[in-house]
């Protein structure tokens, strides 16, 4: 029996959508968002416009589709990263380390949106995901009380500190690991054990 809930997505459709990220990606480090237009991407990604129709709306549509595919895809990897328990290494360090893994990987994708000042979506996205995780960690935590720093803005600290180094990281073409700017961002948020 097929399952209802996650029917199979043609992979014809599936190809299709990625020759059209693909240009919008290829464009984005070309020209600006505000230049940029269904025309050029169906040109760039050999397709009509009718196809790109098809699969979205318009070019708002198409970020807000893309913005939420990786979102869930950075969800996934914070919920559901496993570990050794008989390493030295705690969750948190394991998730940080996997994420950074994972947009190494997608390298051309993540230096051209989190770089991008027109289309901001993108990090705000990972900025609200990464502020509720840092929310859930230090939930029981009395930072306020131990550190004399209210919640909240070691919460922003944190959030945005993170992007920060992930972009700086991305536009100088990632001259650290992974794994190695893992351990440090642990230093610097003491969520690794030493």
């Amino acid at each position: 029996m097929a399952d209802q809930e996650n029917p199979r997505i043609d992979p014809r459709i599936l190809r299709t959508r990625q020759l059209i990220k693909e240009a919008l990606i290829d464009l984005l480090q070309e020209v600006d968002i505000n230049k940029i237009t269904v025309n050029r991407i169906a040109e760039r990604a050999t397709i009509n416009r009718v196809t790109f129709y098809l699969h979205y709306k318009d070019i708002p549509d198409m970020l807000e589709k893309m913005a939420q595919e990786m979102a869930e895809d950075i969800e996934s990897i914070m919920g559901s990263t496993t570990y050794d328990q008989n390493s030295d290494k705690n969750i948190d360090f394991v998730k940080l380390e996997t994420l950074l893994e994972y947009i190494a990987e997608n390298d051309k994708f993540y230096k051209v949106v989190l770089n991008s000042r027109r289309s901001p979506i993108f990090t705000e996205r990972l900025l609200t995901i990464l502020t509720k995780a840092i929310t859930e960690k230090t939930a029981n935590n009395k930072l306020e009380t131990s550190n004399n720093i209210p919640r909240d803005i070691a919460i922003w600290y944190g959030s945005s500190a993170l992007i920060g180094t992930i972009v700086a990281w991305l536009r100088n073409d990632m001259p650290y690991t992974p794994q190695f700017l893992a351990k440090q961002l642990s230093r610097l948020f003491r969520l690794g054990k030493e």
